[in-house]
């Protein structure tokens, strides 16, 4: 069970007392972070440091430096692939983290499916900036054990250091979210460090098209790939390469061995071009969230259409995002069931306005949208800007650009420019924070 490092103390020992961990692997200062909340753990006995022994002592947990526990043969324990393998916390923007229970056939289908799409073979190198506590992340490492693919890991970096590590290891594969892309795109790129790279992933948000312009400039031998995952069901849909520029802002179709639905509030499939939640079934589905039998029942669910006489549920997840299928099949993101802006009688996509500013404005950096509350209105459109370094523009400047650029309905009543943006462990925009805040500010406005 990973733990990002990220974490504060607080969210640790819950996670801890959440899964009873009786033995806990860290360093030196990361102990010292956690010392003041690990009394309040009573299942751990045991912390094993990967570096040298701290000058404290904890009561009823035994201290361990790692290089000298005693090395036996390893005892074989029987397992079947439906046996529980992980355990991954999600980054808890919208409350306390929930554990995402992995099986061993999860895991392996799952590595299977990505290096199937993306072509992984052993020759690979894969750059892994993302923490391990991530699927996108862990996926990094399973595909490479998959394939017998090399795997650089970076524990702590600037967008200069992953220039260096991409030249010096001459990285072929490269996996990001939008923040951290946007990072990168800042670092002073050479052919050296370039040219060996054969594909970069996206995932974890959409990716706002400057960016991905940036990106396709900078590394001009590499194919783009962009998804769309769920932890709950490791990875669910990709855009094949070769029709970015043809289906623009798409996130594609199923990966190999998965099926994805759009459905409305009833199971039943929507029509072409019809909003209406996504819905996973497959191998990849995962076991459900450990230790919460509420939370497990709200997402995961029977699949909607079953065939005749299948007396056994099969369980899908029910993702609470909102899609669209094309006429083609091809999958369009539109928004988090509960971060859809209602105004003037309209639903808006947080998304729709975001890539408007993008558009219309190449200085913006990052580009947030909510809904706050609005008595005419029902919600108005708050808008929160990033500008690139160096800069300059006005609230009216903005506002001019987005009554150009998007319909009555959508344009922004507020707008805010902040230097940066909250982020969860994961490296994603933290939108659940964002939008309270925004919210509690304009709420008696």
């Amino acid at each position: 069970m990973p733990i990002n490092s990220v974490l504060k103390g607080p969210q640790v020992q819950h996670i801890l007392n959440d899964c009873d961990v009786k033995v806990l692997i860290t360093s030196s200062d990361r102990l010292k972070i956690l010392e003041p909340v690990l009394s309040e753990c009573p299942a751990l006995k045991h912390i094993i440091l990967t570096d040298k022994l701290p000058a404290i002592s904890l009561d009823d947990i035994q201290l361990s430096l790692m290089q000298n526990l005693e090395k036996g043969p390893l005892t074989k324990i029987h397992r079947t692939d439906s046996d529980m393998a992980a355990i991954l916390y999600t980054s808890g923007s919208t409350g306390r983290p929930k554990g995402v229970v992995l099986s061993h056939r999860n895991l392996v289908v799952g590595a299977s499916s990505v290096a199937e799409y993306l072509h992984n073979r052993e020759s690979d190198v894969i750059l892994a900036l993302l923490p391990l506590s991530f699927d996108y992340g862990l996926s990094q490492i399973t595909t490479g054990l998959l394939t017998g693919a090399s795997v650089v890991l970076m524990d702590y970096f600037l967008a200069g250091d992953v220039v260096k590590a991409m030249e010096q290891h001459q990285v072929t594969g490269l996996a990001a979210v939008p923040p951290l892309w946007q990072q990168l795109m800042k670092a002073k790129w050479h052919d050296n460090a370039t040219q060996h790279l054969r594909y970069f992933t996206n995932s974890g948000g959409a990716m706002p098209q400057v960016t991905l312009t940036s990106i396709r400039s900078t590394f001009t031998n590499a194919k783009p790939y962009l998804m769309y995952g769920l932890t709950e069901a490791f990875r669910s849909t990709y855009l094949d390469p070769e029709l970015v520029d043809e289906k623009i802002g798409s996130m594609g179709k199923a990966i190999p061995n998965a099926e994805v639905m759009v459905v409305r509030e009833d199971g039943s499939e929507c029509d072409a071009d019809e909003p209406g939640e996504l819905v996973h079934r497959g191998p990849h589905v995962s076991l459900g969230y450990w230790n919460d039998t509420v939370k497990t029942a709200e997402r995961f669910k029977p699949v909607p259409a079953k065939l005749n006489g299948l007396v056994l549920p099969e369980m899908a997840v029910w993702s609470g995002d909102t899609v669209k299928r094309d006429k083609q099949g091809f999958l369009y993101f539109v928004g988090r069931k509960d971060e859809m802006i209602k105004t003037s009688g309209y639903r808006v996509s947080p998304m729709e306005v975001e890539e408007a500013c993008y558009q219309s404005c190449g200085d913006i950096s990052e580009a947030i949208a909510t809904g706050v509350k609005d008595l005419e209105l029902g919600q108005a459109v708050a808008l929160l800007l990033v500008l690139k370094e160096e800069a300059q523009h006005s609230e009216k400047e903005i506002l001019a650009l987005c009554k150009k650029a998007m319909p009555n309905f959508m344009h922004p009543k507020y707008v805010e420019f902040r230097t940066s943006l909250p982020r969860n462990p994961n490296g994603k925009v933290d939108r659940s924070l964002l939008s309270k805040e925004v919210k509690e500010k304009y709420e008696n406005v």
